[in-house]
């Protein structure tokens, strides 16, 4: 039986699922059993996963939930330990998985997670949040609940303490770690366990994402109030912070509008998903929503990795039969 378990869940990502199967065929831990769940997909996906080494794992999508779909797949899950990605994301380096873990020498880590980043097909204003989501340092004693589950790991005897919850419409992974962060347990952030996270997502999409994860956080989090005026404060202050940034990175004017676009539906999605009512506590709002600090900037751009990192050569990858 495998030590590790790699759950995907996946729906129609025949463009994207393929790269991460390759990333975890390159890892340097070599032993990994992967699971994949999938919850219905109509394009060519399962025909990509069918020339891996993978397990399918399907949820009927009437039945479908983000929780639902992780309690599948670590219930078929025979690792120790779960990393737990999503089907649009790759990982950079080849100890992706190896640093994602490490944390868990210490018993009191619950959870594990690693760096984003967008690639060439991701929005300018959504690098900027994961930049400022996900910074460059890590952080192996969380203070929040904050975590992503697009890139993290779980100790799957906590797993069978905690499922997920079903009913939730998103950030099942912060309600998860909300729960054992309670009953004593740490959650680590691994900022040289890093993957690309493609976005490319339509603008509807965008306000869709924000709305049902608003919907998510009222329910998780009762407290402060989200009002029309945070929506417009939020929007303006988020924007004006992204154009400074853009400025300093040089990007080109034609891209400024689809910043004022994105930032608005994450935040009109955002509103109309509370509904003027109960947001998140405080040290999560700022997480959340705040703009992305100027300072430190420098040390965001052009990192590089650890000396026993090796960056994944997808070109070289894709000239790869499966398997080789």
């Amino acid at each position: 039986m495998s030590a590790v378990s790699v759950v995907i869940r996946c729906y129609n990502e025949e463009d994207h699922i393929g790269r991460l199967l390759q990333g975890i065929s390159r890892q340097t831990v070599r032993d990994v059993e992967i699971i994949v769940v999938d919850s219905g997909s109509t394009d060519g996906t399962l025909a990509v996963v069918a020339q891996y080494p993978a397990k399918v794992v399907t949820v009927p999508p009437q039945e479908f939930s983000f929780g639902r779909s992780l309690n599948f797949g670590c219930a078929a899950a025979g690792g120790d330990y779960i990393v737990i990605a999503s089907a649009h994301v790759y990982p950079l380096y080849d100890d992706w998985i190896e640093r994602l873990l490490a944390p868990f020498a210490d018993p009191r880590v619950a959870l594990t997670y690693g760096r984003q980043c967008g690639d060439d097909r991701t929005r300018y204003a959504e690098r900027q949040v994961f930049a400022h989501w996900f910074p460059p340092a890590s952080d192996l004693n969380r203070p929040t609940a904050f975590c992503n589950n697009a890139n993290a790991a779980i100790r799957r005897g906590i797993w069978e303490r905690f499922s997920y919850d079903e009913e939730l419409t998103g950030l099942e992974d912060l309600e998860w770690a909300r729960r054992v962060k309670r009953a004593g347990y740490r959650i680590a952030y691994v900022a040289e366990a890093e993957v690309a996270h493609v976005h490319d997502e339509s603008y509807r999409r965008v306000y869709h994402r924000y709305l049902r994860e608003a919907m998510a956080l009222r329910r998780i989090f009762p407290g402060e109030r989200f009002t029309l005026f945070d929506f417009v404060r939020l929007w303006l202050s988020n924007m004006f912070s992204d154009y400074l940034h853009a400025v300093y990175d040089r990007v080109r004017w034609r891209e400024w509008p689809d910043i004022a676009l994105f930032r608005l539906m994450q935040f009109w999605g955002t509103y109309r998903g509370f509904a003027h009512s109960q947001l998140v506590s405080s040290g999560l709002r700022q997480t959340f929503y705040y703009p992305r600090d100027r300072k430190g900037k420098r040390a965001l751009v052009g990192l590089a990795p650890h000396p026993a990192q090796r960056r994944i050569d997808y070109a070289e990858a894709d000239a790869r039969p499966p398997g080789s």
